[in-house]
């Protein structure tokens, strides 16, 4: 499969679903990323695989000048949605973060959030990260780690999903320090550490209906099964977060991720 094939098939998978409700389950790694980029009134600020805007609209409500741009068209129009509901004047754009149709040096803040991660193209991303931010200007970027919870929930998933073109690189290798230092050390000073994000939630069966109906990934993985594996596929998972994650009468789901923050050298 080549990788535009398989950015297409992208483009639907994140936007099959009510995302928003999986938006709502990270809003502190949000909060965080928009601490380390502080934004200001005037601030021109790019959000990178910005979903349904989260990040976006803290920007702008603190007077950042802001574009979002996503591959998937249905969350772009909920995020419009949800600028024109707040009165917000959020530039969004369907677009790809591999090409990007946007000037150089046109951002004085550049953040993603377990977004770019997911491109097939690493080298090509991170070039592109390179040339949309200024000379001083700075980027946050919150990956999630391979051997985390997500990555481990990942793993999980595996045997219940398509398998990925061997060209296309592994979204979870955004999550080791030294792949992200080879990708953008050259072009930015960077600062990284480990973080977590914790996730409670009563049981893996909440948890499954949950994803199975907003999270692009494994709903889509799942309506592709025959009922058979589906119901492998639905045990498997509440069995997993049951299992491994159960905390005090109920789940809760420790996410390891990366905080990348870089100043364009």
């Amino acid at each position: 499969m080549a990788f535009g094939e398989l950015k297409q098939r992208q483009s639907v998978m994140w936007g099959n679903g009510p995302y928003q409700h999986i938006t709502e389950t990270v809003t502190d790694i949000h909060a965080r990323v928009i601490e380390r980029l502080a934004p200001q009134l005037g601030i021109r600020w790019l959000d990178l695989a910005c979903g349904t805007g989260a990040v976006a609209e803290l920007a702008a409500r603190a007077g950042a000048s802001v574009t979002g741009v996503d591959l998937a068209p249905a969350l772009i129009e909920t995020a419009r949605q949800r600028a024109q509901e707040q009165k917000f004047e959020i530039d969004y754009r369907v677009g790809d973060c591999e090409r990007l149709d946007l000037d150089d040096a046109s951002y004085d803040r550049l953040s993603s959030t377990c977004g770019i991660m997911f491109a097939p193209d690493h080298a090509a991303t991170a070039h592109e990260l390179a040339r949309v931010v200024v000379p001083g200007g700075r980027i946050a970027l919150a990956n999630w780690t391979p051997d985390g919870g997500l990555g481990q929930m990942f793993k999980m998933m595996r045997p219940f999903m398509p398998t990925p073109p061997p060209s296309a690189g592994d979204p979870f290798a955004w999550g080791r320090e030294e792949v992200v230092r080879e990708l953008l050390g050259d072009a930015f000073e960077l600062d990284i550490e480990e973080c977590v994000s914790t996730l409670n939630i009563p049981t893996g069966e909440e948890y499954w209906q949950l994803f199975s109906s907003s999270y692009g990934p494994t709903k889509t993985a799942a309506e592709a099964l025959d009922e058979d594996r589906r119901n492998e596929f639905h045990q498997t998972w509440v069995d997993f977060f049951d299992t491994h994650y159960r905390s005090d009468g109920g789940v809760s789901h420790s996410r390891q991720y990366l905080l990348v923050v870089g100043v364009r050298r």
